[in-house]
C-alpha cells in the first residue's frame, strides 16, 4: 500500500486548523502525494494561511549556497519570508499575526541537509512565542534503521551540522522534532500528523510515492543516497558531479588521472553493491564549471547501502594520489571538512594517523549511542 503524507490528511485533520492564522514552513517539495501544491490544498479547506516560510534554495529552487530575497506568492497574495537570506533565525516579530506554525518539507535524512535547522530554528522561535509547533510527517528518504556516521561534536556545531546528530540520523522531521526537544529541554506545544503504511524499514523506493525532489542537485534515489558520504566532497577541492546528470555519483578534476585512480579505487569496492565506471564530464555550475574533469562515476546495487566509507576511501586516495594538487577548503578561517564529516577523526584517516577501519569503530559506537537515545521518541515502528 501507498505511504500516506501527513499532508495527505489535512481533509481528516481540518479542526486542527480551523480559524488559526498559520504560518507554513515550506518549499517546492510541499505537495501532497498527488502532486498537489501545500498552499492549495489549505486554500481548499479555507483555512488561512497567513505567512509563509522558505529555508535554503527558497520556495522556487535556488542554487545550493545561493541567497533568496523575502517575495510574495502569486495568486494568494501571501507574504514569503526567507529563511535564507539576511538570517536564518526568525524573531518574535516574524511570527507576528500568527496562531499556528506548520512545518512541511521533504527531508532528505543528512546531517548536513540545511532544511532541518530551519526547522528547529522555527521551532526555538515559536517556543519563545507560545505558539503551537505541527510537523506534516515525510518519509526518511534512506529510511530509519541505518544510523551511521559519526556525531556531530558540540565545539563545530554550525548550520551544517549540530546537535550532535549522525551523518544518516534514521528520523523523520516529525521524529526529529521530539528529539530535539528532549535535546534542548524545550518547552513547545509540538504536534507530529503521522504518515500511514509507513515503517521506519522503508527507504523511499518502498513507500510507492512519486520521486519529490528535495532539492536541485538531488534528481534521484541514488544520487540522495551518494550523497551521505559523497557531500563531504564539497570541502575539497573536487567536483562532486553539481551541474552534471548524476550529481553525487560523478567526481572528477581536470588534472586527475582517470585510469590511474580507477584502478587504484576499484579495488577497494564492493562490487555485489557499488558499481564504478571511469567517467569524464563537463559541469555547468559549481566547481570547474565549464572545464573537463576527469574521475569516478558510481552506481549503487543495494538501495541501503553505506556510501560514506566509499567517499572517505576515494578522498583518501586522490589526497595520496595528487598532492600537489590536492586542498581541503577553508570557510571562514575553519576548515569545512571537520564541518561536514562533524570533528577531526576523518581528517586523521585522510592524513594517515588513523585507519578506516578504527574511524568506522569510533563512528559505528557514536551511532549506536545516538540509536539508542532515539528509541523512546519514535513514531514509527
Amino acid at each position: 500500500m501507498k505511504t500516506v503524507l501527513g499532508l495527505d490528511q489535512i481533509g481528516d485533520r481540518k479542526s486542527l486548523f480551523e480559524g488559526k492564522r498559520i504560518g507554513l514552513i515550506t518549499n517546492y517539495s510541499g505537495v501532497d502525494s498527488s502532486w498537489r501544491m501545500n498552499i492549495d490544498i489549505f486554500a481548499g479547506y479555507n483555512l488561512n494561511i497567513t505567512k509563509l516560510f522558505t529555508p535554503e534554495h527558497g520556495l522556487y529552487g535556488a542554487t545550493a549556497g545561493e541567497k533568496v530575497e523575502d517575495s510574495v506568492y502569486p495568486g494568494y497574495q501571501i507574504p514569503i519570508f526567507s529563511l535564507y537570506g539576511e538570517k536564518r533565525r526568525p524573531s518574535g516579530e516574524d511570527f507576528a499575526g500568527l496562531d499556528m506554525l506548520v512545518y512541511d518539507i521533504q527531508d532528505v535524512g543528512l546531517r548536513y541537509y540545511t532544511f532541518i535547522y530551519t526547522m528547529i530554528y522555527c521551532m526555538e522561535t515559536a517556543a519563545g512565542c507560545g505558539l503551537p509547533f505541527v510537523v506534516l510527517d515525510r518519509p526518511n528518504p534512506l529510511g530509519g534503521t541505518e544510523i551511521l556516521g559519526g556525531r556531530m561534536s558540540r565545539e563545530l556545531g554550525c548550520f551544517v551540522g549540530d546537535y550532535e546528530l549522525p551523518v544518516r540520523y534514521g528520523l523523520t522531521c516529525g521524529e526529529l522534532g521530539f528529539y530535539y526537544l528532549k535535546y534542548k529541554n524545550l518547552d513547545l506545544d509540538y504536534t507530529v500528523v503521522p504518515m500511514k503504511n509507513y515503517t521506519r524499514k522503508m527507504c523511499y523506493p518502498d513507500t510507492g510515492l512519486l520521486w519529490n525532489i528535495p532539492s536541485p542537485s538531488l534528481p534521484d534515489y541514488d544520487s540522495t543516497l551518494c550523497y551521505s558520504g559523497g557531500c563531504f566532497m564539497e570541502a575539497v577541492n573536487i567536483s562532486e558531479g553539481r551541474g552534471t546528470a548524476k550529481p553525487f555519483q560523478m567526481y572528477g578534476a581536470p588534472w586527475i588521472d582517470m585510469d590511474e585512480l580507477y584502478k587504484e579505487l576499484s579495488v577497494k569496492l564492493d562490487r555485489q553493491k557499488i558499481a564504478c565506471r571511469k567517467r569524464s564530464f563537463v559541469p555547468s555550475i559549481g566547481k570547474y564549471e565549464g572545464e573537463t574533469c576527469f574521475g569516478v562515476e558510481f552506481a549503487l546495487l543495494d538501495k541501503t547501502f553505506d556510501f560514506i566509507p566509499v567517499a572517505l576511501q576515494l578522498i583518501k586516495t586522490l589526497k595520496d594520489l595528487y598532492p600537489a594538487h590536492f586542498l581541503l577548503r577553508i570557510e571562514g578561517g575553519e576548515n569545512h571538512f571537520g564541518a561536514l564529516t562533524g570533528g577531526r577523526s576523518a581528517e586523521e584517516y585522510i592524513n594517515g594517523s588513523l585507519s578506516l577501519e578504527e574511524l568506522m569503530e569510533i563512528w559505528n559506537k557514536e551511532a549506536l549511542e545516538f540509536s539508542k537515545e532515539c528509541e523512546e521518541i519514535r513514531i514509527y515502528r
